[in-house]
């Protein structure tokens, strides 16, 4: 069952939020976040991507940017940029995008969950990333950017949200992506303690966006307690930030592909290799959009294509198997342009739904890429079944929409 517990969240004056909150540190490249940052001392860029206040090229791993990360964190608590709060709290913080608005409690997750397997994780972590996270939580003895969790449908917690949330916002704003992000503030002790119980009732959470990151806060809990020799369990660095929503509100978007070439095909080659697996059927130049699962979209010399696989090339009962990045992954990637390792192959890239498929079509017509190969999203239950089965998705899988904003509150280890 799940283990949670409200914190005295560090976060920014309601006056000065939008200056501080930012996009995730891993959605843009260090040129991005200067250029987002410019002008802005209060942006939580010059925390979580610091080597923009060094020059163009620095290297964001040198330990001189670690040290100004640092310098960065406590500077915004002194200048009052970042505040704590008083007492324990939860808090509320809902995402609008296109008209449709998602409710997550912010909380602290236990890092024994995680290791435990009551966090539960659908994709493999890479050692590189989690190290370089676990330096910054280290440094800034603090979780500054939250993980997405996802946790199976509560009547009761969905009531405790509606009436949070049925008062004014303490946060509410349009960020330039125009996203709406909306903030509230849970310090009611009987309530408190009523989503304590209630989350204990919860079997298990889902991590759904920000694997490394929660690898990283749990690897560093897990380094001071071994490093205390009067460790207890309730320790504040036992728990880490954490935003849960309920699972019927989350919506995964396509994840798509681009390949530079054909494996030395030619069109009329590629596509025949195709049709031994897939039912094809030219659709022109008009971009098409895969329409139920099984069905992809293949974008190839200015015209798109309809590909639906046959009967018997998936397997039905493999939670793994009957997944559409397995089936493209194995039948296409693989056996036709001779791609075996996603995360390593230079020939291919990926793709968000969010920049939408004419993205896609771009990359092919500039010469860039030679073929394109649309998706049809992963559910949330697909996500689940396959964490509750302990296996991992293929690399590239899911993308989540809207990205939480990281700087609207941040949790200290101690």
């Amino acid at each position: 069952m799940a283990r949670i517990k409200p914190f005295k969240g560090v976060r920014p004056p309601k006056e000065l939020v939008e200056q501080v909150a930012s996009r995730p540190y891993d959605v843009l490249n260090s040129e991005e976040a200067r250029n987002e940052a410019a002008g802005n001392e209060k942006s939580l860029y010059h925390i979580i991507k610091p080597e923009i206040d060094f020059a163009p090229g620095t290297d964001e791993h040198d330990p001189k940017v670690y040290q100004k990360a640092i310098e960065n964190f406590k500077k915004f608590q002194e200048k009052g940029w970042l505040q704590q709060d008083p007492t324990e709290r939860y808090y509320v913080y809902a995402q609008t995008m296109n008209g449709r608005t998602q409710y997550g409690l912010v909380v602290g997750a236990n890092v024994d969950d995680y290791l435990n397997g009551v966090i539960k994780k659908h994709e493999l972590t890479r050692r590189d990333k989690e190290e370089d996270r676990m330096k910054h939580v280290r440094i800034n003895d603090a979780n500054i950017e939250p993980v997405f969790f996802s946790y199976p449908d509560n009547k009761e917690i969905d009531q405790i949200v509606a009436e949070t949330t049925s008062h004014p916002a303490e946060y509410d704003f349009i960020a330039p992506d125009g996203f709406g992000h909306h903030f509230w503030i849970i310090d009611n002790p009987e309530t408190i303690d009523r989503i304590t119980r209630l989350f204990a009732q919860i079997p298990y959470l889902y991590i759904a966006d920000g694997h490394h990151r929660t690898a990283a806060a749990a690897l560093v809990g897990a380094e001071k307690a071994k490093a205390n020799p009067n460790h207890n369990g309730d320790e504040e660095y036992n728990f880490f930030l954490a935003v849960c929503f309920p699972a019927s509100q989350l919506n995964i978007i396509d994840y798509n592909r681009v390949v530079k070439d054909l494996n030395g095909l030619t069109d009329e080659q590629f596509l025949e290799k195709i049709s031994e697996h897939f039912f094809i059927e030219k659709k022109g130049s008009e971009i098409y959009k895969p329409a139920a699962l099984h069905n992809f979209a293949l974008y190839l010399n200015h015209n798109w294509y309809s590909l639906t696989a046959k009967p018997g090339t998936y397997k039905e009962n493999d939670p793994i198997g009957v997944l559409d990045v397995t089936i493209s992954s194995d039948l296409i990637l693989r056996d036709i342009l001779g791609i075996t390792d996603l995360r390593s192959d230079k020939r291919i890239d990926f793709v968000g739904g969010i920049r939408g498929l004419g993205e896609l079509q771009k990359r092919v017509d500039s010469g860039e890429m030679r073929v394109a190969l649309a998706l049809y999203p992963v559910s949330m239950k697909q996500l689940m079944d396959i964490a509750d089965t302990g296996n991992i998705m293929p690399p590239k899988t899911t993308w989540f929409e809207p990205k939480l904003r990281s700087g609207l509150v941040i949790h200290k280890l101690s």
